[in-house]
């Protein structure tokens, strides 16, 4: 595939995920009780689909390209151990459900400063997921918008219980989610200088959305055990990892 073809699709693909930190801007008109609602099945949602890209996309292509070794089972380690490494050292948390929450200034900073660290992961990711196929880059650039809205929501509104104002708030969380362009440059230039550098990235980035589904998404479901709530937990689960499914049509 032309590499001017992986760079157009790459560049868009971030730029629609960067723009996903100005969903914030929308919730402003909602009640809490109706936003966490929501929110909760979009996060169920969100799991299941970060779960069926790592397992029904990133990982079969990486297979197929380079075969299954104790070297990708490590990078996978790897990219949890990094995940979980990036959460304690920068208190970077994922604030699905924040309303109504207190924070001071300087965790306020610190969202922003591992939102930033997190984007950059997610360009890096996007890229290399083009490299491979097209398809996988959509199907991971669908994963990552999905876990994104939920979190770009409640970053939003720790920003504002931080003592941000509403436009100072979506400016800086928008200015934190460009660093996925960084991410992405980085990875598409690289390719040239580093030999299958996919086969470094792409394993992290199944790490990741493993971590980040099973440690951050799946927990904040289990805080809901309702069994109306649960049953369409359940079925938005399901229908995350269905969507994931069908875009395997497209290869």
């Amino acid at each position: 595939m032309p590499m001017l073809n992986v760079w157009i699709y790459s560049i868009v693909s971030v730029l629609i995920v960067s723009l996903i930190s100005l969903v914030g801007v929308f919730t402003l008109s909602l009640k809490y009780e109706k936003l966490k609602k929501v929110l909760i099945y979009l996060v169920s949602f969100a799991a299941g689909a970060l779960l069926a890209g790592a397992f029904l996309h990133l990982l079969p292509e990486l297979i197929e390209k380079h075969g299954f070794s104790l070297n990708i089972s490590a990078l996978i380690l790897g990219g949890m151990v990094l995940f979980f490494v990036l959460e304690k050292i920068i208190s970077w948390h994922h604030y699905h459900m924040p309303m109504g929450k207190g924070h001071e200034h300087p965790v306020s900073f610190m969202i922003l400063i591992g939102d930033g660290l997190h984007n950059f992961l997610d360009g890096l990711i996007i890229g290399a997921s083009y490299i491979i196929s097209i398809p996988a880059g959509i199907a991971t650039t669908f994963a990552v918008a999905l876990h994104e809205i939920p979190q770009e929501i409640g970053d939003f509104g720790v920003l504002l219980h931080g003592g941000f104002t509403k436009f100072k708030a979506l400016a800086f969380n928008f200015l934190s989610a460009l660093t996925a362009f960084v991410g992405v440059i980085v990875a598409l230039i690289l390719t040239d200088y580093i030999e299958n550098i996919e086969f470094f990235i792409l394993p992290i980035a199944i790490g990741g959305f493993i971590y980040i589904a099973g440690s951050d998404l799946i927990p904040e479901l289990n805080r809901h055990p309702k069994l109306k709530s649960s049953i369409f937990q359940l079925l938005a689960f399901v229908a995350g990892i269905l969507i994931m499914a069908s875009l395997l049509l497209l290869e």
